[in-house]
């Protein structure tokens, strides 16, 4: 429990109070990410639906999206942005952590950021105009196999960037495989209990396959461009994972 408040208190804006904190808390935590995921999947599907019934499908799915984007504080969204502006171009490794250190948004950036937003308002869109099983489903498993995909990236990754300098420095330090193993425990546990819900079989499977493929190819991008992982590049690993299962989910077969 006390792990996943530190989660908790990490990735979202909920006002967790903690009475004692060992930084090596924030290293183990990481095993509760996807547990996390899915409580902000849950806050966005809540709003889908309940919008859904008062407004459009579109104007419902902007709404979610808000909702997600406010409790968690745009934290994977900032991430997302700053990978694609280091990444996008063609410099060193050296310039591109410095890339990602700066604040301020670059074309690369604006355009990942915009396209991510439109995309995952229009999906959720296609979602809020159908079943509400539907939606839930692909809300909760978005989130939560989303962040699993970057604990994956973490285990299996060295930290790429400069770790004195680390907003985090727990984390830039190597993470167990055995939190990489609880992390897909979440999952396995949430997709079977969508499944026991009557979540169509081949959807769940379609999910799962697009999130793997997402931290494959991350994986092996930061590999290449950084030797290694950095927080914004997780941030980034989250966003396309998300976007992945979303188009899953959404997908006519």
């Amino acid at each position: 429990m006390r792990l996943f408040l530190v989660a908790l208190q990490f990735l979202t804006r909920l006002p967790v109070r903690l009475r004692t904190f060992e930084p090596g808390w924030l290293n183990d935590c990481v095993r509760h990410f996807p547990l996390v995921g899915a409580l902000v999947g849950a806050v966005g599907a809540i709003v889908l639906i309940g919008a859904a019934q008062l407004w459009p499908a579109w104007i419902a799915a902007v709404l979610a999206l808000a909702a997600t984007v406010a409790l968690t504080g745009g934290f994977h969204e900032d991430g997302l942005a700053d990978t694609f502006d280091a990444l996008g171009g063609v410099v060193p490794r050296d310039k591109a952590l410095v890339i990602m250190k700066d604040s301020r948004i670059g074309s690369y950036g604006a355009l990942a950021l915009g396209l991510s937003l439109l995309l995952r308002a229009a999906l959720l869109a296609v979602l809020a105009a159908r079943p509400a099983l539907g939606a839930v489903a692909a809300l909760l498993a978005s989130h939560a196999l989303a962040r699993a995909a970057a604990v994956g990236i973490m285990v299996s990754l060295p930290y790429g960037g400069d770790a004195e300098h680390a907003k985090a420095k727990p984390l830039a330090l190597a993470v167990a495989p055995r939190n990489l193993v609880i992390a897909l425990g979440w999952c396995g546990l949430l997709l079977l209990g969508l499944a026991a819900s009557g979540v169509y079989l081949p959807k769940l499977a379609a999910a799962v396959a697009a999130a793997a493929v997402v931290a494959l190819l991350m994986r092996q991008w930061l590999k290449r461009r950084l030797g290694g992982y950095t927080g914004d590049g997780l941030g980034a690993t989250e966003q396309l994972a998300e976007i992945a299962v979303l188009l899953a989910f959404t997908a006519s077969f």
